[in-house]
């Protein structure tokens, strides 16, 4: 279950005062879930299987797919779940763990994974949207089978940087430069979702390998969602969730840096795992690339 903090409350104007002198003026709610009572169904609550311990299969046929979403909005922290991908020939299937606003303007944090044909690879799919505007694509191949048993899967949020986890391995970093120009999610709050549907449009080689339906129906397993992360209140949460203070222990200086370690193993992934990077495609970009990608990530 949800375990809420006790929020001071003051009146608007009294907030914004107290923001320019103390930094422990704002005590952030923060979220620690551990089942699917934080979660509901959004769609395809027919083609799904929830579990008493909390475990749930998602399930996608001909009729439909099937997805959930956290009841709580969040600007901050660290959104992890277990998932176990869709086994055998999966060609034309999207997994998706993945944190998002609404509206045309949205911010979006993305895992997706791709499915295969039997015997070839499965595509680890990230991305991330500012503003409604996405095309920052970077995947990976895995280095163990993710249908064979869950892994740990982590979207680690603060207003430094977004990190993508994989048992606890960063696979990708996004840095806060909005002080340069560039865009950065720290302005509107986001839910977490996680679906299973029929992508055969675009998932499997571009869409060249279409879904064998023969196969259905699809299942792929989730289990153990954590959020441990910073209740959005509206827009105060933007000042709320980014003072550094104790509670507020995504701030801290551990986070604003990879460890030594870290940056050891998030070159292990990219050298020997990446199979596409945004930054490097200057055919598709017709060489007008990113302003980020001129910038060190980590």
């Amino acid at each position: 279950m949800i375990t809420f903090c006790l929020v001071e409350m003051r009146s608007f104007q009294a907030l914004f005062a107290v923001a320019f002198i103390s930094l422990t003026a704002f005590q952030p709610c923060l979220v620690h879930g551990y089942s699917y009572n934080d979660m509901s169904f959004n769609w395809g609550a027919k083609h799904s299987y929830n579990f008493s311990n909390g475990d749930l299969n998602l399930v996608l046929d001909r009729v439909s797919g099937s997805g959930v979403q956290s009841h709580n909005t969040f600007l901050y922290g660290s959104i992890e779940m277990l998932i176990k991908l869709v086994p055998g020939n999966s060609a034309g299937t999207v997994t998706a763990f993945y944190l998002s606003s609404t509206g045309k303007y949205h911010d979006e944090i993305d895992f997706e994974f791709l499915g295969n044909s039997s015997g070839q690879p499965y595509t680890m799919h990230t991305n991330i949207f500012l503003q409604g505007k996405a095309n920052r694509e970077q995947e990976f191949t895995f280095w163990f089978d993710p249908t064979a048993d869950f892994h740990n899967y982590t979207i680690h949020w603060n207003p430094n940087a977004v990190v993508w986890y994989v048992d606890s391995i960063p696979i990708r970093v996004f840095r806060n430069y909005r002080s340069e120009g560039i865009g950065f999610p720290d302005q509107q709050g986001m839910k977490v979702y996680s679906s299973l549907w029929n992508g055969d449009n675009w998932a499997t080689r571009g869409g060249l390998v279409k879904i064998d339906w023969t196969c259905a129906p699809f299942m792929a397993s989730f289990r153990k969602f954590s959020a441990r992360a910073c209740k959005w209140n509206g827009p105060l949460s933007i000042i709320q969730c980014t003072y550094p203070t104790p509670a507020n222990w995504w701030t801290s200086n551990v986070y604003k840096q990879l460890s030594s370690d870290q940056q050891v193993n998030l070159k292990w992934v990219r050298d020997n795992y990446m199979v596409y990077n945004y930054c490097t495609d200057y055919w598709r970009f017709n060489g007008k690339m990113a302003p980020e990608c001129y910038k060190p990530q980590y």
